[in-house]
């Protein structure tokens, strides 16, 4: 078993700046250590990462969930395992899949997309994170559920202090406040609209889920305020960064920039290839359920384990060259890659694979071809080196570029 002193620390402005070197060396020198500041066990390859994931509960549970997110979001469909489980997810994955997502939400998504692009299409420059990425799948949730797109701005403060709270490594009081206050302000928002929709029933994701019904059991107001609170921040806080960061690593390889805006269909290739390379969340807890063994030792029972997906998906035992950006690479299966076979580990696998991953592929796929569409010779701002920001989820905290506008 190894110790912290071997690698960087992860709350170290070092690791912050580029945390790859010190993945690699975890990898290498410390596959499973103690990290006292987090008061967790770290593991960093992928077998073990994905192991993790795909434990039914019998060794792995999201017990973790109860202090990392219940005060922020509420209980929320993360920390229900068996009956219970999978009863809540069929009651909120329809959404998400299949013939509403083709039919109801597609055309939400482009609409979204093109009014947000109709604001800067004519200019010849924007910033895509600013402009676009942070603005782009919160209007499209908020749109989803029925809600008044002209709160934009509370919801993304809410969201962005959501993730504040999720990523306080170092417990922050003040940040910890922030987040539960967000809790009550939120709840104060939701749980009126909730109701009233729960009246007047209409063709929207909050009224799909005031209707659900599985088994007999339906979906109380405060499983839905969890469920569209976890919703806004993970769809919107991951999906601005894949977006953020598919343009950041396109733009760094212009040849393979080239080869999307001539078939659209390897978006998809590329935004699986920003899942495995450059992922928005780099780490996920989970909490043992008994003693574990995994490389470099044993994890005790009862302690929470950090899995670095940020560096089990750059694992040379898994990937070829893994530092490498290539959305032609041989070892990740696109077909696959937004299913719980993926091949990646960055929407999770198992049980808990991520419900809205699906909704996340529409959003970039539409999105990255309507932007391709209204900047169809788009490069980097002179000068401009989009460096990725943060450790618990990262991605370019701007990319400005510059295009010739397109006239109608």
């Amino acid at each position: 078993m190894s110790t912290a002193q071997q690698v960087p620390d992860i709350l170290s402005p070092e690791f912050a700046k580029n945390p790859y070197p010190a993945y690699q060396a975890m990898r290498k020198n410390a596959p499973l250590f103690w990290h006292e500041a987090t008061q967790s066990w770290i593991i960093s390859r992928y077998e073990d990462v994905e192991r993790v994931f795909k434990d039914k509960g019998s060794q792995f549970t999201t017990d973790n969930y109860d202090w990392q997110i219940e005060p922020v979001h509420g209980k929320t469909i993360l920390q229900l395992s068996g009956r219970e489980h999978s009863v809540r997810r069929a009651l909120v994955a329809p959404a998400f899949r299949g013939s509403d997502l083709q039919e109801k939400f597609l055309p939400v998504i482009e609409r979204n997309s093109r009014e947000l692009i109709d604001t800067f299409r004519h200019t010849g420059s924007v910033d895509l994170v600013a402009d676009y990425a942070t603005r782009f799948p919160v209007n499209v949730i908020a749109d989803m559920l029925g809600l008044d797109k002209s709160d934009h701005a509370r919801f993304h403060g809410w969201y962005t202090t959501v993730i504040a709270f999720l990523g306080n490594l170092a417990g922050d009081a003040e940040v910890a406040a922030a987040g539960e206050r967000t809790r009550v302000e939120f709840a104060e928002y939701m749980i009126p609209i909730i109701q009233e929709r729960r009246n007047n029933l209409g063709d929207d994701l909050l009224s799909a889920l005031c209707a659900a019904e599985v088994d007999g059991v339906r979906m109380s107001d405060e499983d839905i305020k969890a469920f569209c609170s976890l919703l806004l921040a993970a769809g919107g806080e991951t999906t601005d960064k894949a977006i953020a960061s598919i343009f950041a690593n396109l733009l760094m390889h212009p040849e393979q920039l080239e080869a999307v805006r001539q078939d659209r269909t390897l978006i998809a290739r590329a935004f699986a290839e920003t899942l495995r390379h450059t992922p928005p969340v780099h780490m996920i807890m989970r909490q043992s359920a008994t003693d574990v063994e995994v490389t470099g030792g044993t994890i005790p029972s009862g302690a929470t384990v950090t899995c670095l997906i940020g560096s089990a998906n750059r694992d040379e035992q898994r990937y070829s060259e893994p530092d490498r950006f290539d959305i032609f690479r041989d070892d990740l299966t696109t077909t696959t890659a937004f299913s719980a076979a993926a091949d990646h580990l960055s929407f999770a696998l198992g049980r808990h694979f991520c419900v809205g991953a699906l909704l996340a592929k529409a959003e970039v796929e539409i999105g990255v071809g309507q932007l391709l569409d209204a900047m169809p010779d788009v490069r980097l701002a002179e000068g401009f080196d989009p460096v990725e920001q943060g450790v618990f989820t990262r991605g370019p905290q701007a990319l400005p570029v510059r295009f010739t506008p397109v006239t109608a």
